[in-house]
C-alpha cells in the first residue's frame, strides 16, 4: 500500500494536520502552538503528532505556513527557514517532504529558504485552488473565518482568481481581514460602543479579546477555544464578562448579565460587519454574481449566515470540497472544516506526485 500523505499547517499560534490515504481524509487535528515563544512548541507539537501518528517517517508530508511571521524571527526568511528546517530534522527520513510554493514548484526544506518569499502565508492559496477544483462549474468565495484571521479568496472556472499573493497585496484588496473568532483583541472592533445609553471610548488594551464574545453570544465551539485568555484566566462566562468590562474602565458588578450580553452582541456585530463588507468588496472585485456560492471554513464558520446575502448558496469544505475516507467518524469531518488549508496542501502534492485521484470533478492548476 502507498504511504499516506500528511498535510500540515503550520501558523504562530496553532498546527493543523491532515492525514490523507487515497485522497480521502482519514484523520485531521489541531494543537495549540505560541510560536512567538519560541520554536521548542513546535518541536513539542511535533512530538505529540508523532504519538498520534507513530508511522510519520514512513509517509509524506506537504506543508504550508504562516508561522513565518511569528516575531521570534528576525524577518520572514528567517521564519521560513528555520520551520523549515525543524520540519526537515524530523520528518527528513519520510518519503517526501515538500513544502507548497504556490504558483511555483514545491520545494524541498533545503530549498526552502532560497524560495522562502513564495512558501510564506501561502495557505490561503492552497484551500482556495482546492475549492476551485473541486467545483469546476461554480464561481464563488472561500470564507476562511479562523481564530486569527478570514481569507475572503475568489475563484471561478476551476482558478484562484486574485492576482495577488502576498499578505501586503490581500490586505489592500481585503482578500485578507485580519480578525478572527478567538484571538482578536477587541478594541480592533472599534473605538466607542454602547453602555447603558451613552456611548463610551473603547480601551486600546489587550483586555478581552473576540473568544469572550463568542463564548457570551455563541457559536465557538470549546474545542476550538485552545489559546489563553487575555488576563490568562478562566474561559468561563463570568471571567468574560469581567474581561469585557475591563475593556470600558469597569468592573462586571457595575452592569448586570443582560449588559454584557449585550455589549458582547455589539462587538459580534461590529465583526460580521466588517468582514461583510470585505466580503462584497472581494465580490465586486472579481465581478462575482448574486450565484456566487459560498464555501464556508474555520472556525468561525457559524458567522457565514450573518455574513452571507439572504438566499446565498453555502457549502461547508468538508463536505462540499473535502472527501472522508469512508467510515470517518463526525470529529474527523468537523475538524477537515476548521483545518481546511491542512486538507488542501495534502491533496495537491498527492496531485503532483500523481498518487491519487482527487475526484472526476477536479482540474489541475499551478505547477507540481
Amino acid at each position: 500500500m502507498a504511504a499516506d500523505t500528511f498535510g500540515w499547517d503550520v501558523g504562530g499560534a496553532h498546527v493543523k494536520a491532515c492525514r490523507l490515504r487515497d485522497g480521502r481524509v482519514l484523520d485531521v487535528a489541531q494543537w495549540p502552538c505560541p510560536l512567538w515563544l519560541g520554536l521548542q512548541h513546535l518541536a513539542d507539537v511535533l512530538r505529540l503528532a508523532g504519538q498520534r501518528w507513530p508511522d510519520l517517517g514512513r509517509a509524506c508530508h506537504a506543508v504550508t505556513m504562516t508561522g513565518e511571521l511569528a516575531d521570534l524571527f528576525e524577518h520572514r526568511q528567517d521564519g521560513v527557514e528555520r520551520i523549515a528546517g525543524l520540519l526537515g530534522e524530523v520528518l527528513g527520513d519520510a518519503p517526501a517532504l515538500r513544502f507548497f510554493a504556490g504558483d511555483a514548484p514545491w520545494c524541498s526544506a533545503a530549498e526552502a529558504g532560497d524560495r522562502w518569499a513564495a512558501i510564506a502565508s501561502a495557505n490561503w492559496l492552497a484551500g482556495a485552488r482546492h475549492a476551485a477544483q473541486a467545483l469546476p462549474d461554480d464561481e464563488g468565495v472561500l470564507v476562511d473565518i479562523g481564530s486569527t484571521t478570514t481569507d475572503l479568496i475568489a475563484f471561478g472556472r476551476g482558478r484562484v482568481l486574485t492576482t495577488a499573493r502576498s499578505d501586503a497585496q490581500r490586505l489592500a484588496s481585503g482578500e485578507l481581514v485580519y480578525q478572527g473568532v478567538v484571538r482578536t483583541p477587541l478594541c480592533a472592533l472599534g473605538p466607542r460602543v454602547p453602555w447603558q445609553g451613552r456611548a463610551l471610548n473603547v480601551m486600546n488594551e489587550f483586555f478581552a479579546t473576540t473568544a469572550d464574545v463568542y463564548r457570551l453570544t455563541g457559536g465557538l465551539a470549546p474545542e476550538h477555544d485552545q489559546q489563553a485568555s487575555a488576563d490568562g484566566g478562566a474561559k468561563t462566562l463570568p471571567a468574560s464578562r469581567r474581561r469585557l468590562a475591563r475593556m470600558i474602565g469597569l468592573d462586571a458588578r457595575d452592569g448586570s448579565d443582560a449588559d454584557w450580553q449585550r455589549l458582547a452582541a455589539h462587538w459580534r456585530t461590529e465583526q460580521v460587519r466588517e468582514i461583510r463588507s470585505q466580503l462584497a468588496r472581494v465580490g465586486a472585485l472579481h465581478g462575482l454574481g448574486p450565484a456566487a456560492v459560498l464555501v464556508t471554513a474555520g472556525c468561525g464558520d457559524f458567522l457565514v449566515p450573518e455574513i452571507a446575502d439572504p438566499g446565498a448558496r453555502c457549502l461547508a469544505y468538508a463536505g462540499a470540497v473535502a472527501r472522508l475516507a469512508p467510515g470517518a467518524p463526525p470529529q474527523v469531518a468537523a475538524w477537515a472544516q476548521v483545518c481546511a488549508p491542512s486538507v488542501a496542501v495534502a491533496v495537491l502534492l498527492d496531485q503532483a506526485l500523481g498518487r491519487a485521484s482527487t475526484g472526476a470533478r477536479h482540474t489541475s492548476e499551478g505547477a507540481a
